[in-house]
């Protein structure tokens, strides 16, 4: 009788898919999804099928001039999902050692999972306010690791790592010749201020990103890798044997969305500045949560001074029809994470019902 092959899942995305959804939806990580009415885009502009080529050139040419790279380090992918798999995959070999950050990003640890490598991991803490240490990578570091893996910005805390800990680590890599992913998409939610894209720092450095996180536009699935030309040149090989194609009708209108992101920018850097000073006012009435504040990313993850995080999230989706993401999906039950891309006057009231939920679970 044959074996039956073990089964692989994100516990997270499957929560998300299924359980997420509320009233006041405080547990998305991006922009509200933009209607297709507000981009500038004529039926003209669009076609139903293109050459069958390892990428759309215009599109190509869009996402590298926004990364300062050549349209040669550039791999589209169906959304940043997509291209951390196709990143990793093209890297990673079962039984290979990875490092990776803890808290991280749960559907990243799944996929190490499928893809059979050894796992170890290093620590962001809460008391280092989430930092990639370098020092806490040396430590865990050893000549069998093949890759290490950070977000940046972190999800779940939204902490930025600064250019010169990324060229620690990049140097640390180089030591036992391996390499570096960095899951860039919440970097687009710094606009006109983000900083370059990892691979300036060194080849051994990888990038993925897409449009999803910080313009509301996830429905086009515009996801991309950024890695030095060999290595792209692979990971598009590799692609062959899961995304082929992509929508090409998803590749024109990313074209024409790359045009106008400084009139998307404009309105989502309102947004997401409105609701950071939004939630930092409720956490300053709190004496019950203790929380990293940050200046830019689209997500904090405050953490409870006492218990765990899953009553309160429990009470909140029962009662008070608001959701936020239970910390147990990044592996910090006394945390939870709070989206700050949704409508203000969703975030408020949400943060109000919030209040409400922990006053009850305290009283």
């Amino acid at each position: 009788m044959t074996a039956q092959r073990e089964a692989h899942a994100s516990n997270y995305m499957n929560w998300a898919k299924t359980q997420s959804r509320a009233r006041f939806n405080l547990a998305t990580s991006g922009l509200d999804n933009l209607e297709l009415s507000a981009l500038d885009v004529e039926l003209g502009d669009l076609a139903l099928t293109g050459a069958d080529s390892y990428g759309y050139p215009p599109l190509l040419n869009a996402i590298a001039k926004r990364m300062d790279v050549g349209a040669d380090s550039i791999v589209t992918a169906t959304g940043t999902s997509l291209a951390n798999h196709l990143a990793m995959a093209a890297v990673v070999n079962p039984g290979d050692e990875v490092l990776i950050e803890q808290p991280t990003y749960e559907p990243l640890l799944a996929l190490l999972h499928y893809l059979g490598a050894n796992i170890r991991r290093f620590p962001r803490r809460f008391d280092d306010g989430f930092a990639v240490m370098p020092a806490e990578i040396e430590k865990n570091i050893s000549a069998r690791t093949r890759l290490i893996v950070i977000t940046n910005h972190h999800n779940p805390s939204g902490v930025l790592t600064d250019e010169n800990s990324l060229r620690e680590v990049g140097k640390l890599a180089q030591r036992v010749h391996a390499r570096v992913l960095v899951d860039e998409v919440y970097l687009e939610s710094m606009f006109d201020q983000r900083p370059p894209t990892a691979l300036h720092l060194g080849p051994q450095f990888m990038a993925t990103s897409s449009l999803t996180k910080a313009f509301g536009l996830s429905g086009l699935r515009c996801g991309w890798i950024v890695a030095e030309p060999t290595l792209a040149r692979q990971i598009w090989l590799l692609n062959d044997l899961f995304g082929v194609n992509a929508a090409h009708p998803a590749e024109r209108l990313s074209v024409c969305a790359f045009a106008q992101l400084d009139k998307i920018s404009t309105k989502a850097r309102s947004r997401i500045e409105t609701n950071r000073e939004l939630l930092n006012a409720f956490l300053d009435t709190r004496d019950d949560l203790e929380t990293v504040r940050t200046d830019s990313g689209t997500t904090m993850f405050p953490r409870l001074r006492q218990g765990s995080s899953e009553s309160l999230c429990r009470l909140l989706r029962e009662k008070y029809e608001t959701s936020v993401v239970p910390g147990s999906y990044f592996e910090s039950p006394a945390h939870f994470r709070v989206g700050l891309g949704g409508a203000t006057e969703v975030l408020s009231e949400g943060l109000e019902r919030l209040g409400k939920a922990l006053d009850e679970l305290r009283t």
